[in-house]
């Protein structure tokens, strides 16, 4: 059994425990109707109190969504390890003091009635509220903060917050209840105070918390926004306001820099790091962020509207998890379709997410443009130009690796990554498409004991060496094309003895009997009832085909799970489990670590399929089994 007043009474509540507001949403809407009073000026305190909870709420998550734009972050981030799912998951119930500060808030104005009449506004509580701030929350938390770094209190309540790797505006939600206690004290002294003296204001207490909770989100922020110039010409700025750098000093060194928002009292109790203002300086230049160089880049792409919300900045807990359709998206989708269009205006490939895996950094950057724009005859050459583009930045900088995803290879947009190549000779990043291990990962989920396929998608590069692998193995292959002429190049390719494997057919009827089907081309849910019953469908195929087939399984697209060494990854590639990448992209990587020097680009190479297979199983990356059925 734990410590008292650890753990949350709600903590096994989950999301039920948003039940907890219902009390105050009930007492909100009887007023509304039956209160002949009621007024736009004169709103129920409950009604306060929820509106208030909602703010501080769209503060973190706010501070949570600009730290993960790393594309603006990234070069005054203060520790630069990722957020990994560990941390995510464990600051899963970050808002818990949300709930209870707002019931305190509750009994407060039960206990204090005036409480529910506050005037809208007085100027003088503005310099009262200041004073008790300073001259009492200040100190008290400096105190009490102290306290909890003494051995029992640190180890049975205050661990929990310093727990986390990489400080961020969640953390600072996460903490124990007693410890969330004292906070609402704290919190709640000036806005009990003024009101007592007759200077209270329903504007001040909005303007009090939520300057409250900016100020200890941007403290957890991990990206420092202060430029040290402000406080090298203004130096008293130094002691009355800290900086994310200034409280990150305090979570690698727990004994120093305990102050709540003003460093005077660590001055004053000898408790500052001397090192707060140099490390400053350092930090907010950009000079000593070691801004390292990625040595291998994944080029993707967003895939439609509502999955480009699917990334940290903006939602880190959403991204953390594979990609489902949800109610909120619906409500962003109008603010995402316009984001999209100007950012088929003005953006460029920008950075969206990175770990690290055996020292190395890898990152994931992101070309501006949505699938359906991939499909428009007049944007393919604005798509190559951000792709090139990219793959310069990035032989520029110094990356080794970068591998496209799965429409920037396109065959029919730049001949997987053969244009650039081609265009640019000289290049010493080394371009991957990726389909090689693609391949491997359709055909080692293939049983061994099949002896027919039917292959849609048949003449493409994926397809292709789908085909002259199986016909080797002595499987037959039942390629689905118009294209005569497409189907013979392909059959003189393999070996003599093997060619009669391969099997030119027009219609899905040829496929009625065949319980494998491996889909390279999108196909209608009338062209899948052609599949008898029990039939598999393997993919490769983006986006995926719907599975309306009850009598039937679905694979998921290809793909691998990273080596168990992989730090720092915290969101989720599209619908893949955590952990999972997409097989262009884990290509990549093991084009990296096996420090291959040559492109990966055009063709597959038939023949080294079993080879990169087994590079990948050598590194720990391994296959994943996903079967659905409808």
């Amino acid at each position: 059994m734990g410590a008292p007043l650890s753990t949350w009474p709600w903590e096994n509540l989950g999301i039920y425990k948003y039940l907890l507001y219902g009390p105050f949403v009930a007492k909100v809407v009887y007023e509304w109707f039956y209160n002949e009073e009621h007024s736009y000026y004169n709103l129920s305190w409950c009604l306060h109190l929820l509106i208030l909870s909602g703010l501080r709420g769209l503060i973190h998550v706010l501070w949570g969504s600009y730290s993960h734009m790393l594309f603006l972050t990234r070069n005054r981030r203060i520790l630069q390890q990722g957020v990994d799912f560990k941390q995510i998951d464990k600051e899963w119930d970050w808002d818990n003091f949300l709930i209870l500060q707002t019931l305190v808030a509750s009994m407060a104005c039960y206990v204090f009635p005036f409480l529910q009449h506050l005037p809208i506004w007085n100027i003088k509580g503005l310099f009262v509220t200041l004073i008790l701030h300073v001259g009492v929350s200040e100190p008290l938390f400096y105190w009490v903060h102290k306290k909890f770094h003494g051995d029992y209190l640190f180890t049975h309540y205050h661990s929990l917050h310093h727990s986390s790797p990489v400080p961020e505006s969640f953390t600072a939600g996460h903490a124990t209840l007693l410890e969330h206690l004292i906070l609402t004290v704290v919190i709640g002294i000036p806005i009990l105070g003024t009101s007592m003296m007759g200077y209270g204001s329903a504007s001040l207490t909005y303007v009090y918390v939520l300057i409250f909770d900016f100020l200890r989100c941007l403290g957890h922020g991990n990206v420092e926004i202060f430029p040290h110039q402000l406080f090298e010409k203004f130096q008293f700025l130094r002691y009355v306001i800290y900086t994310p750098t200034y409280h990150s000093l305090h979570h690698s060194d727990k004994e120093t820099n305990f102050c709540l928002f003003m460093p005077l009292f660590d001055a004053l109790g000898g408790t500052l790091n001397k090192k707060s203002w140099q490390t400053h300086k350092i930090l907010s230049s950009g000079s000593g962020n070691g801004d390292r160089v990625p040595y291998f880049v994944f080029l993707a792409h967003i895939v439609d509207v509502s999955s480009c919300m699917h990334v940290q900045f903006v939602l880190r807990s959403f991204a953390s998890l594979p990609y489902t359709t949800r109610l909120f998206l619906v409500i962003g989708w109008p603010v995402a379709f316009l984001v999209l269009l100007a950012m088929w205006v003005w953006s460029k490939t920008f950075l969206v997410s990175f770990y690290n895996l055996r020292g190395r950094l890898h990152q994931t950057w992101v070309v501006p443009r949505c699938g359906f724009q991939y499909f428009l005859p007049f944007a393919t050459d604005g798509i190559n130009k951000q792709i090139e583009l990219a793959i310069l930045r990035a032989d520029k900088i110094g990356v080794k690796v970068i591998s496209l995803a799965a429409l920037n290879k396109n065959e029919s947009l730049n001949g997987g990554g053969k244009l650039f190549v081609d265009k640019h000779p000289n290049l010493r990043v080394r371009v991957v498409h990726g389909n090689t291990l693609t391949a491997a990962v359709i055909l080692n989920e293939i049983p061994q004991d099949v002896k027919e396929v039917f292959l849609t998608g048949a003449t493409s590069k994926l397809g292709r060496a789908i085909a002259l692998y199986l016909c080797q193995k002595k499987v037959k292959v039942l390629m689905l094309t118009l294209s005569t002429d497409r189907f013979q190049r392909i059959q003189k390719e393999a070996p003599l003895e093997y060619q009669s494997y391969l099997v030119q057919v027009t219609k899905y009827q040829a496929a009625q009997n065949c319980k494998t089907w491996i889909v390279g081309k999108w196909i209608t849910p009338r062209e899948q009832y052609w599949a008898p019953r029990g039939t598999h469908f393997h993919q490769f195929v983006v986006p995926p085909i719907l599975p309306f087939r009850r009598d039937c399984t679905y694979g998921d697209l290809a793909a691998m799970r990273l080596p168990e060494d992989v730090e720092g990854l915290g969101c989720c590639e599209y619908t893949m489990d955590r952990g999972v990448v997409h097989a262009c992209h884990a290509g990549g990587v093991v084009h990296s670590l096996e420090g291959w020097s040559h492109h990966e680009v055009g063709a597959i190479d038939v023949n080294r399929i079993d080879l990169v297979w087994e590079a990948a199983l050598k590194h720990g990356l391994r296959p994943v089994s996903h079967s659905k059925t409808n």
